[in-house]
């Protein structure tokens, strides 16, 4: 169908007419319910417009700022649960919680919760507060952290919460060396490709710090101090090691490279109260002087007496841990973390041989 030409002229100037005389109504509309918005008065009873309030009277009451408080007090565990830091080294016998645990499994949460009640009071629990891509499981307060998107932050602070006040051990453990997020921002920390077109990647995605950088060693440090000013009487620094691989540039000697940061890492956190230990992938790693750990994983039930019998450390009853998935009773001997998923099976064996 063919409208004139004069039609579809009036037509549109019909349409701008009608489009202006929309925009003014809505601007009106608005102007006219901004307006209306200091009549307005909310009661018990739901919303209701006042014309004869003045647009300055307050109604209600006026809030006052809380008078601040000097003194803030201070709770002391001086009971028979207290854990004395200040003494040597002991064996630990105990559990961990892995962040995998709680993220794959969210029901996990409350089943540990009960199981944490039911541990006696000194009973070790290391739970993984910061992971190899570099994110926090907790809410940090460090300017370069990165919160993780994954974790229920609320859970983990109760679970971390629970392990404080039931009077455990309580054990931090956190990637050191593979860090995903700060060697992003951080370049000149991590570890080159041989090509030095940027930093080498893993095939899990996650870079790896160069241990004798002096950024890497103080971005640990901060990690570690903030930890410990959460109240954890031990720090574990897992992924204290080289990756295993030759396509990196580093010219050095690595196991000389470790130590010294083992040792610098040590004498800036550890203290006579605080353990600074480390989780590495080889047995005969040496540790540092001081209060500190050695951490082994994926060792083999078969060959934990023949690996404890070749690691040559001072006191290896005390300062030797194998973390196991299981309950295999071949690890009973020696230092261990078991996960606290196989808690309610060892705890069980453990009442059954006290019987």
């Amino acid at each position: 169908m063919n409208i004139p030409y004069r039609t579809r002229r009036k037509l549109k100037i019909l349409g701008t007419i009608a489009m202006v005389l929309i925009l003014v109504f809505c601007v009106t509309w608005l102007c006219w319910v901004i307006w209306l918005q200091r009549y307005v008065v909310y009661t018990d009873e739901g919303a209701s417009l006042d014309f004869n309030r003045s647009a300055n009277e307050v109604i209600g009451e006026v809030p006052e700022a809380p008078v601040a408080s000097l003194e803030v007090p201070i709770y002391y565990n001086e009971g028979a649960n207290a854990i004395d830091t200040e003494q040597e080294l002991v064996k630990l016998s105990g559990y961990y919680i892995s962040n995998e645990m709680l993220v794959n499994t969210p029901a996990n949460v409350e089943r540990f919760k009960l199981q944490i009640q039911r541990l006696d009071a000194g009973t070790p629990v290391m739970i993984e507060m910061k992971g190899p891509f570099g994110s926090f499981f907790y809410q940090s307060g460090l300017g370069d952290a990165v919160i993780s998107q994954s974790t229920d932050l609320t859970a983990m602070s109760e679970l971390v919460n629970l392990i404080q006040s039931k009077g455990c051990y309580a054990i931090a453990q956190i990637s050191a060396f593979r860090d995903r997020s700060f060697g992003d921002t951080h370049v000149p920390s991590g570890l080159y490709m041989l090509n030095r077109r940027g930093l080498w990647m893993d095939e899990g995605g996650m870079y790896w710090l160069d241990p004798t950088n002096a950024t890497t060693i103080s971005w640990i440090t901060s990690v570690v101090e903030e930890l410990k000013g959460m109240g954890f009487n031990e720090v574990v620094l897992a992924d204290f090691c080289f990756p295993d691989t030759d396509q990196i540039i580093f010219n050095g000697d690595k196991d000389q490279a470790l130590a010294e940061a083992a040792q610098k890492l040590l004498s800036a956190c550890g203290t006579e109260k605080f353990t600074l230990s480390f989780c590495v992938n080889d047995y005969t790693f040496p540790l540092p002087e001081g209060r500190c750990r050695m951490y082994l994983r994926d060792v083999n039930a078969p060959r934990v007496g023949e690996i404890a019998a070749k690691v040559e450390i001072e006191d290896p009853d005390a300062r030797l841990v194998f973390l196991c998935a299981s309950g295999d009773t071949r690890y009973d001997d020696y230092g261990v973390l078991r996960a606290m998923t196989v808690a309610e099976e060892v705890e069980a064996r453990k009442a059954n041989m006290s019987e």
